[in-house]
Parts: C-alpha cells; structure tokens; sequence
C-alpha cells in the first residue's frame, strides 16, 4: 500500500519541525515536502501533488486561507487539512467554503493529526471536537429558522487577497509588484480596489483588517464524519 504524501504548510520552524519528527513515525505517512510561507505552499504543491496539505492559517507573503484557494483551484483532488491557532467561526466556516477538508486546532495531539490525514485522505470530513460542536449547533439553528450561510461580504479576488496581505506586512507598492510580478501600477489599481470593497481607506486600518480578518497575525481527539 503506498503512503500517504504529505505538504506541511507551517511558517514557525519550531512547531513544523515537531510535526515532521511526529509524522515521520507514521509508517503509511510520508512528508514530502515543507512551506514555510503560503505562497511557496502553492508551488510546492503544484510540483509535488501531495494527497494531503497540513495548512497553517497565518503565514507571511499569503495566508493559509487565500494559498487553499489556489491550491484547490489548481489541483481539486488535493485534501487541504487547516491546523492552527485560530479556532472561531468565521475562520472555519471560510475555510470550509473554499473547500478545506478539515480543521484541526493546533492543541490536537499528535496521534490524532495522524488520524486526520488519513481520514481527509479517505475522502472524509475531520474536526476539532469543539468546531465540530459548534459547526453541530450552527446548522441546526440555521435549519429551524431558515437562516441562509453569511457571505463574504468583501467579495475580493485571489489577486486582491495578496495585494491585502503585503499591504499589511508592510511592503511598499515597489516590493508588492516585484513580489507578485506585476507592475506598480497594476499594484496600485488593486489597492485601490481592495479600500473600495472593504470601504477603508488607510493603511493603518487595512492592516487592522487584516489582522481581525485573520489574514496576518498581529505580532504574530476529532470528529470524523
């Protein structure tokens, strides 16, 4: 039986060091690769067509959410499995809308991450106990009242997901086009268009944005179904 190919997506070194020495235990599971940074999580991914993608959510040049976006858009058999910190709603309802397979907090045991690569790679759900809790109650609320999902409201595209995120890292528009390999001008169209969506209009709360949006951080057992 051949192993389980797995992506680890995680920009502090120290926390995807432990997670390779885990995994690397597990005998039908096999770390292919390390991104220490959303966008190379893409490329990677792109090269490597990993069965499973372990993705944190904060990281540097692009978020987790926005780099499972891309992933999936490219490559929609890849299992993208979110571990981290962030455990509210609004972040796990997005990533399940962009089509994550799970989400897992970061306190979850080693034992049971290895659990939930397998499952997600089975083609099945996996959940923290107390996402799956809330997710539980969420839909059951939602189906006696006839509520409808929340969308998005910003609405922004892939592109302007990027320009966002080097915005609030600090970059200047120069280092946002050499970044993205577009021109400044093209830069600064999507900035602009980002302040029109958002209806903000400095940077100083574009970042706050983003850092409530989950986008960058600011100093920076599971249910299977």
């Amino acid at each position: 039986m051949n192993p389980i190919t797995v992506l680890l997506a995680e920009d502090h070194m120290i926390v995807r060091e432990g997670l390779l020495a885990l995994l690397k235990r597990e005998s039908d599971i096999q770390i292919v690769g390390e991104a220490e940074n959303g966008r190379q999580a893409v490329a990677l991914a792109a090269t490597l067509a990993p069965a499973v993608v372990v993705m944190d959510i904060a990281m540097p040049l692009l978020n987790g959410l926005e780099a499972t976006r891309q992933i999936l858009h490219a490559t929609p058999t890849i299992r993208v499995l979110i571990l981290s910190a962030h455990a509210d709603d609004a972040y796990v309802e997005q990533a399940m809308a962009l089509g994550a397979a799970g989400y897992l907090i970061k306190q979850t045991a080693a034992q049971v991450l290895a659990a939930a690569i397998r499952a997600v790679a089975e083609g099945r759900k996996v959940f923290s106990p107390s996402i799956s809790k809330r997710r539980y109650h969420h839909q059951r609320k939602a189906k006696a009242t006839g509520e409808l999902p929340k969308k998005d409201a910003a609405s922004l595209t892939s592109r302007e997901m990027e320009v966002l995120q080097l915005i609030a890292e600090g970059k200047a528009n120069k280092e946002t086009a050499s970044e993205l390999n577009i021109s400044i001008k093209t830069v600064e169209k999507h900035r602009q268009k980002v302040m029109e969506k958002l209806n903000i209009h400095d940077t100083a709360s574009l970042t706050r944005y983003a850092i409530s949006a989950g986008i960058i951080e600011s100093s920076v057992q599971v249910t299977i179904l």
